[in-house]
């Protein structure tokens, strides 16, 4: 994958090993703070009106509302009708069915065959998801071969921060979102709080996650993940904090990015690509090699 066939091999490890064992419980990820802004749909006429809620929250309400928006004459029980998402590292599809419950048409890829089987299976007990939601062991160099421009929506939930070349993984995103697509990434912050809380506590003291799952030399800072996205043809649009409650199991934004957040950026429009896609012609070389291993 990223990076070559040692990072392929590194990534798969990695992945495999956080989704397989760590989706029951509180993995870092993003997938429960987005599946139930998702799942809330109502909060677009009647928004919550808790004075607990962070002011993050609202901002992150406007890129969901963006999503939810790609398609302005949705049906009020398939709000993501019609708009085609790619998760990326999906696991046992714990974020693509409710996607998928929501309308979507959903392609979901990971690199482990046993994770995608879990998922198919999963899905096969329901004849609407099992319409709606197409499950792939592939890397996204693959889904990039077939799929050009192809999705409205591309969804990282804590994939970054495993990938060999963080640049490559944009530009493969960039190459199989359509224009003025939009991007959802949520990762881990390289700061010292978040090595005590999320390798040495989560890790080591409370297994939240199975250790050596991460690296922390690995964690993106959101200041160069933003950098990164805009530099490759995307505009950044809201970065928000996430927090998780062990005690309680649950995840609240927050103002702070020091441990967890979410960033939404949306892919330039196609009289923007020009000068973005004409600078990288050098990675293009290096992708095309990494994945078909010759040159034409």
């Amino acid at each position: 994958m990223w990076g070559g066939g040692g990072a392929a091999r590194a990534f798969t490890r990695t992945v495999g090993r956080r989704r397989a064992v760590g989706e029951n419980h509180a993995d870092l990820s993003f997938q429960a703070g987005l599946r139930g802004a998702l799942q809330d749909c109502n909060w677009k006429t009647q928004p919550k009106a808790s004075s607990t809620l962070p002011a993050s929250l609202s901002k992150m309400k406007s890129s969901i509302d963006t999503l939810l928006n790609l398609r302005s004459n949705y049906h009020l029980g398939s709000p993501l009708s019609g708009v085609k998402i790619l998760d990326v590292g999906c696991g046992g599809g714990l974020l693509s069915e409710p996607l998928g419950r929501l309308g979507a048409s959903v392609t979901g890829i990971d690199p482990l065959e046993d994770n995608i089987r879990t998922a198919d299976q999963h899905k096969s007990f329901d004849p609407v998801l099992a319409q709606r939601i197409q499950y792939k062991s592939s890397s996204l160099e693959e889904i990039v071969e077939e799929s050009m421009e192809t999705f409205d929506v591309i969804v990282a939930s804590e994939v970054v921060e495993h990938v060999a070349d963080l640049e490559m993984f944009i530009k493969c995103c960039s190459q199989v979102l359509k224009p003025e697509g939009s991007l959802f990434i949520t990762t881990v912050n390289r700061t010292q709080l978040s090595y005590v809380l999320g390798i040495v506590v989560a890790e080591k003291i409370l297994g939240i996650v199975p250790e050596g799952t991460h690296e922390w030399e690995k964690f993106v800072p959101p200041e160069d993940l933003e950098r990164l996205l805009e530099s490759n043809g995307f505009s950044v649009k809201t970065v928000n904090g996430m927090f998780y409650n062990p005690l309680w199991g649950s995840w609240s934004w927050t103002e702070s990015t020091s441990i967890n957040y979410a960033m939404h950026a949306v892919k330039s429009g196609a009289q923007g690509q020009s000068s973005s896609t004409n600078a990288p012609s050098e990675m293009e070389s290096k992708q095309h090699s990494a994945t078909a291993g010759t040159a034409v």
